[in-house]
C-alpha cells in the first residue's frame, strides 16, 4: 500500500484539525452530541445544555453522580421540537438549571424507537396523551417519575426546580413514583394468551365496522374533528371491506377521504408527496414535515384504490408522489432518506413552519400573469385557501368539469396548464432555501417505501417502479442484512448500525414477499422466510404467542415492550401475523399458520373495541373469515398472465409463479413446457388449471 510521506501527513492532519477547530469556534457551545450521526442529535450539538447520547457510559455517569436523568426525545423534522429547542435548550438560564441538576440525554426517536416506546408509554400514563417533543425525568436507573411534551421556558424551569428539590430532599417519594409508574408501564401492553376456542366470522367484521362508523367524517373524510391524520392502513382495510362486504357507504367514505386528502394542502400540490397531518377538518393546513413512512404507505394505498376504482386522481397522486421521492429522498445507493423538516428559512432569514411551501397572492400573480384567475379558481387563492400572514396553502375543491365550464376551456387544455404551473412554480420554489433533510436511512421505513414501489409497479406495470424497488431491496439485502442473519436498523455515511427492531424484520419480510409476487425471484421469498425464522429465535414469546419489539440480544431497558396497536404505521406484531399467514401457504408450514391465528385471537377483543387502532389486524381477520386464494402461475408466459391478473383488485389472494421448474410448495409439479397454466387453490383444494386469464378470474370470489 502507498504511504504518504511523514511531513505531508502531518500537514494534512494539522490542516484537518485547524478546520475542525475553526468550525467549532464559530459556536459558543459544543456538547458531546457533535460526535453523533443523527441529524436530530446534531441539531442540538451547539446548545448550552450538556447533552449526552443514550449509551452505557451516560447511564453509568448518572448512577455515579446520583443525578436524575432528563430524557428528551424528538426527531429532526418535528416543528414543536424546534420551538422548544429555541425557547428552552438554546437558553443559557434554562441550560444552567438542566446542567446543574440532571444528566441530560437527547434521543432520536427514529433511531431508537425502543426508548421512545417506553417513555411515551410513561407520558401517556402521566398525562393521558403523548407527542413530541417528549420530555421525561427518570431516576438514575432509568425508571421515570414525571414528564410531558412541549413546555414553555418558565413552566420548564419551574418543573425542573421542583423535581430536583423533590429528589434531593425526599428521594423516597421519587422512588415511590417511579415504582408505581414502572409497574403501570409493564402492565400496559400485557395481553394474555387467549385460550378460548378460535373463531373468526364475517359477522364480527360487520359489527366492528358498524361501531367504527360512529367516528367517521362522511362529509370530509377521515376521523371526525381535527387534526386529521391520513392513517393509510385504516383505508386499506376499509377499501377491502367495502369491496368484499359490498358496503357502498364505506366505499364512498374511503373515496371521499382519499379524494380530499389528494385535493388538500396536506398534499404538496406543486411538488407531490404528503405532509404528516392537517391541523383542520378539511385537510388544508398541514404540519409541513414530510415523512418517508407516510408517503410509502400512501403510495400503496392510492395504487390499490386505483386498482379498485380506476380513479385517475389516484394514479396521478401515485406518480407525483414517487417523483417527489426520487427528487428529494432517494440516495445514489438506492436507499431512501427519512424526512424533510416542517420548518424552513423565510425571507427574513428565520426558521418558520411551512415557509418553503406557502405563497402570497402577489407572488403567484407575478409568476403566472394572465393565468392567475384560472389558477386562483383551481387552487383556491381565496378565503377557502387562505392560511395566515397573507399566505395561501394550495387546496383544490371543485372538480375539473366545473373549472373547465366556468373558464370555457377544454379538459386537455386545463391539464396542460396544470403541468405548466407545476413546472414553473416548482422552479420558482427551488430558489428558496429547502427544508432540512434528515439523511439517515431506516430499514423499516425503507421497506415501507419499497412496498409502495412494488404496489405501484403491480398496478401500473411501470418498469421504472420495479427497477427502483429492486435497487432498494438490494440495498437492504447487501447493506442492512448482516452475516449472522440479523438486520440493522440504521444506515448513514456508508455505515450500517443499531441492531434491528421487530418493525425492521416485519416490514422487510412483508416487502420481500411482495417483491417475490412481482418478480417470481425466489431469493426474496426465501430471505423473507430466513428473517422470519430469525425473529422466532430472538423476538418471540412462546408463552404469549406474540413478538417483543426488541431482540433478546439488545441491552435491557426498564421493560421489554410489545407493539400491538396499529398506528400511523401498523404494529410490528400485526405485520408479522400477516407475514406468517402468507408464508404458511408458500411453504406449507402449519406452525406459521397456528401462530398467526393465535396472535390474532389474542387481540380479537381489542379489534372490536377500537377498530381504527387495529385495522391491520382486521385485514388478517378478513383473510381468515372468507375465501383466501393461492394463485399459482407456471409456464413460459407466466408474467403476461400475472400482469393481466394484476389489473383486478383481489385483496384475498397471494400469488406464486415461475417460468421454469420450481421446488416451492405451491409450484411443485406444475410447470409445463408447452403451456402456461393458472392454478386457483383455497386451503389446499385446487380447481382444474386453466390457460385463459379471464376464466381464472371467474373462479375467484371477492365478496364475503
Amino acid at each position: 500500500m502507498y504511504k504518504l510521506p511523514l511531513l505531508l501527513l502531518l500537514i494534512l492532519l494539522t490542516n484537518c484539525t485547524s478546520q475542525t477547530n475553526k468550525k467549532m469556534s464559530e459556536h459558543t457551545y459544543t456538547n458531546s452530541l457533535i460526535n453523533e450521526t443523527s441529524p436530530y442529535l446534531l441539531q442540538h450539538a451547539h446548545n448550552p445544555v450538556d447533552w449526552y447520547a443514550w449509551n452505557k457510559e451516560t447511564l453509568d455517569l448518572a448512577k455515579k453522580e446520583n443525578k436524575l436523568l432528563l430524557i428528551s426525545i424528538g426527531y429532526s423534522s418535528c416543528h414543536w421540537c424546534h420551538v422548544m429547542e429555541h425557547e428552552c435548550f438554546e437558553d443559557e438560564e434554562v441550560a444552567a438549571v438542566m446542567n446543574q441538576n440532571f444528566i441530560n440525554i437527547k434521543v432520536d426517536r427514529e433511531e431508537r424507537p425502543d426508548i421512545d416506546q417506553v417513555y411515551m408509554n410513561a407520558i401517556q400514563l402521566i398525562t393521558g396523551r403523548g407527542g413530541w417533543p417528549l420530555n421525561c425525568i427518570a431516576l438514575p436507573d432509568g425508571r421515570p417519575i414525571w414528564g410531558g411534551t412541549y413546555f414553555p421556558k418558565e413552566n420548564w424551569i419551574n418543573a425542573l426546580n421542583q423535581l430536583s428539590k423533590l429528589y434531593t430532599e425526599t428521594p423516597q417519594k421519587a422512588i415511590d413514583y417511579a415504582e408505581k409508574l414502572t409497574e403501570g408501564i409493564n402492565n400496559s401492553d400485557l395481553i394474555p394468551k387467549n385460550n378460548n376456542e378460535i373463531d373468526f366470522k364475517v359477522a364480527d367484521l360487520n359489527l366492528t365496522v358498524d361501531e367504527w362508523k360512529q367516528s367517521m367524517d362522511f362529509n370530509l373524510g377521515g376521523r371526525k374533528g381535527a387534526p386529521k391524520f391520513p392513517m393509510p392502513n385504516n383505508y386499506q382495510f376499509l377499501l377491502r371491506y367495502a369491496m368484499q362486504a359490498e358496503d357502498t357507504d364505506i366505499l364512498n367514505y374511503v373515496n371521499t377521504s382519499l379524494s380530499n386528502m389528494a385535493f388538500g394542502g396536506i398534499y404538496d400540490q406543486i411538488g407531490g408527496g404528503f405532509s404528516r397531518y392537517s391541523v383542520d377538518e378539511k385537510w388544508h393546513v398541514p404540519h409541513f414535515e414530510k415523512m418517508l413512512y407516510d408517503n410509502g404507505q400512501l403510495v400503496s394505498l392510492y395504487a390499490e384504490a386505483y386498482q379498485a376504482t380506476k380513479n385517475e386522481l389516484y394514479k396521478n397522486t401515485v406518480y407525483q408522489t414517487l417523483q417527489f421521492i426520487e427528487r428529494e429522498l432517494t440516495t445514489n445507493e438506492g436507499a431512501f432518506y427519512s424526512s424533510l423538516d416542517a420548518d424552513s428559512i423565510n425571507e427574513k432569514g428565520k426558521l418558520e413552519e411551512g415557509a418553503y411551501y406557502v405563497w402570497t397572492k402577489e407572488e403567484i400573480k407575478s409568476i403566472l400573469g394572465t393565468d392567475f384567475d384560472l389558477f386562483s379558481d383551481y387552487y383556491n387563492i381565496n378565503h377557502y385557501g387562505f392560511w395566515e400572514h397573507d399566505n395561501y396553502v394550495l387546496i383544490r375543491k371543485d372538480n375539473k368539469l366545473e373549472i373547465t365550464q366556468n373558464h370555457s376551456i377544454s379538459n386537455s387544455e386545463l391539464e396542460e396548464k396544470v403541468i405548466h404551473w407545476h413546472k414553473i412554480l416548482l422552479k420558482e420554489r427551488n430558489k428558496k432555501e429547502k427544508p432540512r433533510l434528515d439523511d439517515k436511512s431506516l430499514t423499516s421505513w425503507n421497506a415501507l417505501m419499497l412496498k409502495g414501489y412494488i404496489n405501484a409497479y403491480t398496478v401500473f406495470n411501470e418498469q421504472h417502479f420495479l427497477d427502483v424497488a429492486i435497487k432498494n431491496a438490494t440495498f437492504i439485502y447487501t447493506k442492512q442484512l448482516q452475516e449472522n442473519g440479523n438486520l440493522n436498523h440504521n444506515y448513514k455515511n456508508g455505515k450500517s448500525t443499531i441492531n434491528g427492531y421487530l418493525e425492521d424484520y416485519a416490514t422487510v419480510i412483508d416487502a420481500f414477499i411482495a417483491l417475490y409476487e412481482a418478480t417470481f425471484n425466489e431469493v426474496w421469498l426465501n430471505t423473507a422466510k430466513q428473517l422470519t425464522d430469525y425473529t422466532f429465535d430472538h423476538f418471540y414469546d412462546t408463552d404469549r404467542s406474540l413478538f417483543y419489539f426488541t431482540s433478546n440480544e439488545d441491552p435491557n431497558l426498564i421493560t421489554r415492550k410489545m407493539e400491538i396497536e396499529d398506528n400511523v404505521i401498523p404494529a410490528s406484531n400485526s405485520i408479522m401475523a400477516r407475514n406468517l399467514f402468507k408464508l404458511s401457504h408458500y411453504y406449507s408450514n402449519s406452525y406459521y399458520l397456528k401462530v398467526s391465528k393465535q396472535m390474532l385471537h389474542n387481540v380479537k377483543e381489542r379489534t372490536q373495541k377500537y377498530a381504527s387502532g387495529h385495522s391491520n389486524w382486521l385485514q388478517l381477520m378478513s383473510d381468515f373469515s372468507g375465501d383466501y386464494y393461492q394463485i399459482a402461475i407456471a409456464g413460459e408466459n407466466a408474467f403476461e398472465k400475472l400482469n393481466e391478473i394484476n389489473k383486478s383488485y383481489i385483496p384475498n389472494k397471494l400469488i406464486a409463479g415461475s417460468t421454469k421448474k420450481s421446488n416451492l410448495s405451491l409450484m411443485e409439479g406444475r410447470f409445463n413446457e408447452s403451456e402456461t397454466l393458472i392454478y386457483i387453490c383455497v386451503d389446499g383444494a385446487c380447481k382444474i388449471p386453466v390457460s385463459d386469464t379471464k376464466k381464472a378470474l371467474n373462479k375467484l370470489k371477492i365478496k364475503f
